[in-house]
């Protein structure tokens, strides 16, 4: 009896982190996408809320940002105010060259995609800056080449 506990707990277990595992990202207009690069986040002191990513897909690059539903069913007063694609020269450059596939976000839009850029070729990050109503916090992905 005890194993057969243990053996249902298991496969609940495995069904909720293959579930959330499972979770693909869909940019508008294309479908799946796939996650390049690392994720990165907004937020401060210890605390997270809202991951920005970066994807290609459909021959295109895209920038998104996602605001925790903790954040978001709290009723915190946020916005994403834009979000890009950044283009760099190289991995070791200062500054970024351009910001292709800018979007404006509203206020407490949950999700908020970059236009698609033609830019796989380029060395890129994704970058969002996210207003908390007290401070705007400026977020980058890693620099893909």
């Amino acid at each position: 009896m005890k194993r057969s506990a243990l053996i249902a707990a298991g496969a609940v277990l495995l069904g909720l982190i293959t579930a959330n595992n499972a979770l693909a990202e869909s940019a508008p207009g294309c479908g799946p996408v796939t996650q390049i690069g690392s994720t990165a986040y907004v937020g401060d002191n210890g605390q997270k809320w809202a991951s920005v990513k970066q994807f290609k897909g459909c021959g295109k690059n895209w920038a998104y940002v996602y605001t925790w539903s903790s954040v978001h069913n709290a009723g915190a007063p946020y916005t994403p105010e834009m979000i890009s694609i950044e283009q760099w020269a190289s991995k070791d450059a200062r500054e970024p060259y351009g910001h292709p596939g800018l979007k404006k976000g509203g206020y407490r839009q949950q999700e908020l995609w970059s236009g698609g850029t033609n830019t796989l070729s380029d060395c890129t990050s994704a970058y969002v800056e996210w207003n908390s109503g007290a401070m705007t916090y400026r977020v980058r992905t890693d620099i893909r080449c």
